[in-house]
């Protein structure tokens, strides 16, 4: 219970967002520390209760003072006293498990706590805030929709003006319906006796193009051959040169044959070039012929393009028509995933009616778990009290014990010491004993020799 998913405010946090979020006017300003912590005021918290339970579900003031229809008492005047209270602790013990608080209490109303009151209201702070941004998206989604809705309505405003507009080009005026058949009628004719026309030059100047094409190939290999036989004679010439004879005659006679195939070269030569000059000019008349074609093409290619046009005006009418019959028919199956949704939310609604009855029989049951558990939690707590006193009695005992060992430790140690010393003074005393008793008995051992001699001389002196 104590790791929970909201983040815990202190007296002063709690006391600044209630201000700014929940409570309002003189409630807000009349609000202080001290009637929240660390005595909290009841009437302060039905209040900041009240205020939260109708900024998240509407309810108004009276319904707290209302007697539940579904509940049948036998002497509802005697309930008034209690029913705000009552009503108080039905609506936050389903709004306080949202807001992950799953520990409240009747007690936490009639007589609240500092501790479980600044966690609740921690609970519903979070709450608000998480519910201000989801509902700060959920309005740009609202205003998307709208705005959706809007482009729809336009959008079929267009396509009622463009099916109109189609109907009117489709359609074509009964006093012009004469008329635009004679024209369509010409305008096939035309097409066919150009296309025929075309054809027919077509044909002619490519059999031209294809003979003349052939007589300047015959005219090139007729110049190369000339041009192969004036490289022969030039070979001929300088070869001819080296085997000149000196004489004068055949001199003049072969140079006068040279000058004649010269001539008949030259006079070739001319001829070639005319018949060259005269195939150019019939070359450069094909382009005349070249841009009569290209008119008769370009004739051609506006009629093409305006059947291309009526085709394209014919094709886009249909492709309008297929796009409203599309559209009608998405618009059908709107409708019918609309009816679909409404029963699957009126199904959904009553399962969640049937889950929420079972969740709150599980709660009830989870609370009277919880209870049971923390009465026997308070039994083992008050046993481990009573074994923690035994054990810190024990304990001092057993300290007092080591104590007075300890103390005895150091009192024998100080005794042991004592004797010690007492020992060895009363070793050092015998031995000064016993040297005195030595000394004592050689003395007396003297003295008695001594007192023996005498004796000894005395009875010698005395008379027999």
């Amino acid at each position: 219970m104590e790791t929970l998913s909201f983040p815990r405010y202190n007296a002063a946090e709690i006391v600044t967002h209630i201000r700014n979020k929940i409570l309002t006017g003189a409630d807000g300003k009349n609000l202080s520390k001290n009637d929240l912590y660390p005595n909290p005021k009841p009437e302060v918290l039905h209040v900041i209760y009240l205020r939260a339970l109708q900024m998240v579900y509407g309810t108004r003031l009276e319904h707290f003072y209302m007697m539940p229809v579904n509940s049948d008492v036998m002497y509802p005047h005697l309930m008034e006293g209690f029913l705000p209270v009552s009503n108080l602790f039905i609506h936050l013990n389903s709004f306080l498990p949202i807001c992950r608080v799953n520990d409240f209490e009747t007690a936490d109303i009639l007589y609240p706590k500092a501790k479980r009151t600044s966690r609740f209201l921690s609970g519903i702070i979070n709450f608000i805030h998480f519910r201000e941004a989801c509902r700060e998206t959920y309005m740009e989604f609202v205003w998307q929709y709208k705005s959706s809705l809007d482009k729809m309505q336009q959008l079929n405003a267009t396509r009622q003006e463009a099916l109109m507009k189609l109907e009117r080009l489709d359609s074509v005026p009964a006093e012009e319906q004469a008329e635009f058949k004679q024209l369509s009628d010409e305008i096939q004719e035309l097409q066919h006796l150009l296309n025929q026309d075309f054809r027919q030059k077509t044909v002619l100047l490519q059999d031209k193009n294809a003979q003349k094409k052939s007589d300047i190939l015959e005219k090139t290999k007729r110049l190369n051959e000339l041009k192969l036989s004036v490289v022969f004679l030039k070979e001929e010439q300088e070869s001819l040169k080296t085997k000149i004879v000196d004489s004068p005659e055949k001199l003049k006679n072969y140079k006068e044959k040279m000058k004649d195939t010269v001539g008949k070269l030259k006079n070739s030569r001319q001829e070639v070039m005319e018949k060259y000059e005269l195939y150019r000019d019939s070359v450069e008349g094909l382009p005349s012929c070249q841009l009569e074609v290209q008119l008769y093409q370009k004739k051609l290619q506006d009629l093409a393009d305006n059947r291309d046009k009526l085709a394209g005006v014919l094709k886009e009418s249909l492709n309008l028509e297929d796009q409203i019959e599309t559209g009608e028919s998405e618009l059908k199956k709107l409708k019918v995933e609309e009816h679909s949704l409404r029963r699957l939310t009126s199904v959904k609604k009553d399962r969640l009616a049937t889950v929420q009855f079972r969740m709150s029989k599980k709660h009830e049951d989870a609370k009277q778990y919880r209870r049971t558990v923390l009465e026997d939690c308070n039994k083992v707590q008050e046993k481990r009290g009573a074994v923690y006193e035994r054990i810190t009695t024990i304990n001092q005992d057993i300290q007092k014990v080591k104590f007075a060992i300890q103390q005895l430790k150091d009192t024998t140690e100080r005794e042991k010491l004592k004797s010690q010393e007492i020992f060895l003074n009363l070793k050092g005393a015998l031995e000064k004993y016993h040297e005195g008793i030595e000394k004592a008995t050689e003395e007396g051992c003297a003295e008695l020799e001594r007192k023996r001699a005498e004796l000894r001389r005395r009875m010698l002196r005395l008379p027999t």
